[in-house]
């Protein structure tokens, strides 16, 4: 009796908290909070968040914006669903799988043309390991399992013939600890983005496997380009914020021309001294990251059947299942002003 007691005790003081958490939110919204959860907002791939805060265009919008960071984007994604915040920056193929558990949720701004990421290799695993063809019996790091970096390994691996079921894949995460996943020799090969692959680079712990920072190693690797990082929201909430949706739209393309008109050094310049503890590492990732961003916010018009396709091969929700790509993303807010 007593031990039950604890146990609903104990779930009721967890749910009160997370109901806590969604009612927070909640009231921060009614008050004209727009709260974005970021998918790890010290990658690279998200810059577009931090830098448009850190430009002020924001506040130029008229918008009260508050950015908050999780590990990985499926965490992020649960926060949206939960109504625990009104957007997520993450990777756009979530919209796809969300629509096969019948959530509609729509991309309204595309900041990345490519992944960003890119497939590692340890040093140690390097003499072994000198493509995606030789993974098998290896351990492979990944963010997160069913994560973005889960279904592009598994399609690169697919791409040689490899199942998934020849290899082992590891969720260690990003930044530090992916970094001592590969320096403990607990992954062989993994997935991430910068700035840990120039820190990884310049430890000289890892090599570069499959670089998908630019249009032409993306097209190489997956056939196309592959809209990843994105701005997506609930399209019940962009219906019924049709202006707030246009505002932040509108300050985040103003972003991607800032970062298109600007030097690596001078985007730098504008991000907060705890991002670039060390600054000629973190200006030499962000010059190998420039040309994964979008200039116009807008999707590529190939991205979706590429990123389909990918998702269509490994991702056991997807597989099968028809999708409406046109409810997956919109141009309509970026085009607004």
């Amino acid at each position: 009796m007593t031990r039950s007691f604890l146990a609903l005790r104990h779930i009721a003081i967890a749910s009160s908290l997370l109901f806590g958490l969604v009612s927070q939110h909640a009231r921060a919204a009614e008050s004209g909070t727009i709260t974005i959860m970021v998918g790890g907002i010290t990658k690279l791939i998200y810059l577009p968040a931090r830098l448009t805060e850190q430009l002020g265009y924001f506040k130029d919008e008229g918008l009260d914006v508050e950015l908050l960071s999780q590990p990985a984007g499926v965490d992020a994604e649960n926060e949206l669903l939960a109504g625990a915040v009104q957007a997520v920056v993450g990777f756009y193929d979530h919209t796809i799988d969300l629509q096969t558990k019948g959530k509609e949720v729509k991309a309204i701004v595309v900041f990345g043309q490519v992944p960003g990421e890119v497939e590692m290799v340890s040093t140690k695993a390097a003499e072994t390991v000198k493509s995606m063809a030789d993974v098998k019996g290896k351990t492979l790091g990944v963010t997160g399992l069913g994560s973005s970096t889960s279904f592009l390994t598994q399609y690169l691996a697919g791409q040689h013939g490899i199942q998934s079921t020849e290899y082992t894949m590891l969720p260690v995460g990003a930044d530090a600890s992916f970094i001592a996943a590969i320096k403990q020799g607990r992954i062989d090969v993994g997935m991430t983005t910068e700035p840990t692959v120039s820190a990884l680079q310049k430890s000289g712990d890892g090599k570069v496997l499959v670089d998908m920072r630019s249009v032409e190693g993306t097209k190489a690797a997956l056939g196309g380009t592959y809209p990843a990082s994105s701005l997506y929201v609930q399209a019940a909430w962009a219906d019924a914020h049709k202006a707030e949706a246009a505002k932040l739209a509108h300050a985040f393309v103003r972003t991607m021309q800032f970062i298109h008109t600007h030097s690596a050094e001078e985007i730098a310049a504008k991000m907060p001294d705890d991002y670039q503890k060390d600054k000629p590492l973190y200006v030499s990732a962000l010059k190998a990251s420039l040309p994964m961003y979008t200039s116009d916010g807008k999707m590529p018009a190939d991205g979706p059947t590429t990123v389909l396709k990918v998702l269509s091969a490994f991702n056991p929700s997807v597989k099968g299942k028809h999708i409406d790509l046109a409810k997956t993303y919109t141009n309509e807010f970026v085009a607004a002003k």
